[in-house]
Order: structure tokens, then C-alpha cells, then sequence
């Protein structure tokens, strides 16, 4: 990847949701267009805000993009940054089957808008953030225990609290719990 060229390349998002009516004979009587050609690009170490009223589309175009809500048309290019020096070649995530976005997935991170929604309430905080460490790494027992505190460290919450549950924070706490569950793969 050249630096000119962005990591990201979002063009003509589009996320439809249907709308049915009827219970045995479902049919299609409308559709909702929370996204609806959407282009934009970014690149390395570049930060992107949308801004918009509640229920415009800015989360489903976040889960558009990592393929948690999979688009109904647009392409959205990656351009993995090559980590043995070979340039790998440019992936639309939106043609990617299951297990090959899982592979990718540990790239790609995103940070919820409401902290306090995007945490299982079941789970500690040391659970929250070791998850995509225990999907995505080989780290187990000590050493994931101690790449949690890191990331805990990293944000500014007291590695300390390891073992809390999420509503034990407050709101810029969940936050950066949020922050360091984003981290814990080292996304691109």
C-alpha cells in the first residue's frame, strides 16, 4: 500500500432493511434506507467522524463497513497494510464469505457510540477485552491475563479492576473499555 493510497475506500454504501407484513405469507411491503450511497476514503493514521442526527445511519454504516450488517449493494476496499513486505492486493469486504471476514475481522475494529450497549453486562471487564485476544491470538491464562492489563493500562483504567463488571464504571470508563476491546488485536 502506497501512502497515498487510503486503507479504506467506502463507495456507494448502501444498507437496506426490509419491512414485512404478515406472519405465514411474510411479504416485502417496504424498505428502510438507513444508508444510502455512501463514498468516502481513509487513510492510514487518518480519523473519520460522521456526525448526524440520531437514527441517520452512522452506526449501520460502521457495521456496514466491518461487514457486521452486510450491505446491500457498494464495495468497500481494504488495503491491508503488508506485514512481511509483500503488498498484498486490495479486498472488497463486501464479497468476502464468513471465514475469510474472520480472518480480516482481527484488522478491523470499531468503537460503539454507547459504551454501556456495546458491553455484555455478564461479562468482566477482563473478559470483554481478552475476548477478541482468545478469538484472534493464541494467548491464553497468564499471558492473556497480563495483555489485558496492558491494554487496561494503555486507556487509563487501573488493571486493578480486572475482574469488575461493566456497569461498575462510569461512562468515559466504559468508554475506554471499549477503546481497549478495539486495541487488543492491534488493528490496522
Amino acid at each position: 500500500m502506497s501512502d497515498d493510497e487510503p486503507i479504506i475506500s467506502v463507495d456507494n454504501l448502501k444498507k437496506h432493511f426490509p419491512q414485512y407484513e404478515g406472519i405465514i405469507f411474510r411479504q416485502e411491503t417496504d424498505r428502510v434506507k438507513a444508508v444510502d450511497g455512501m463514498s468516502f476514503d481513509i487513510h492510514q493514521e487518518e480519523t473519520l467522524g460522521l456526525v448526524g442526527e440520531s437514527g441517520c445511519g452512522k452506526s449501520t454504516t460502521g457495521r456496514s463497513i466491518i461487514q457486521l450488517h452486510r450491505p446491500t449493494d457498494g464495495s468497500v476496499l481494504y488495503n491491508p497494510e503488508p506485514e512481511d513486505g509483500d503488498a498484498e492486493e486490495t479486498i472488497d469486504l463486501a464479497e468476502l464469505n464468513d471465514s475469510e471476514l474472520h480472518e480480516r475481522r482481527r484488522d478491523l475494529q470499531m468503537i460503539f457510540q454507547d459504551p454501556f450497549a456495546s458491553l455484555n453486562p455478564r461479562m468482566t471487564v477482563g473478559s470483554i477485552i481478552g475476548e477478541p485476544l482468545e478469538i484472534h491470538t493464541e494467548l491464553s491464562g497468564d499471558g492473556l491475563q497480563r495483555r489485558v492489563q496492558e491494554l487496561m493500562d494503555v486507556v487509563g483504567l487501573d488493571p486493578r479492576y480486572i475482574r469488575r463488571y461493566p456497569h461498575e464504571f462510569s461512562g468515559g470508563q466504559r468508554q475506554r473499555i471499549g477503546v481497549a476491546r478495539a486495541l487488543a488485536t492491534n488493528p490496522q
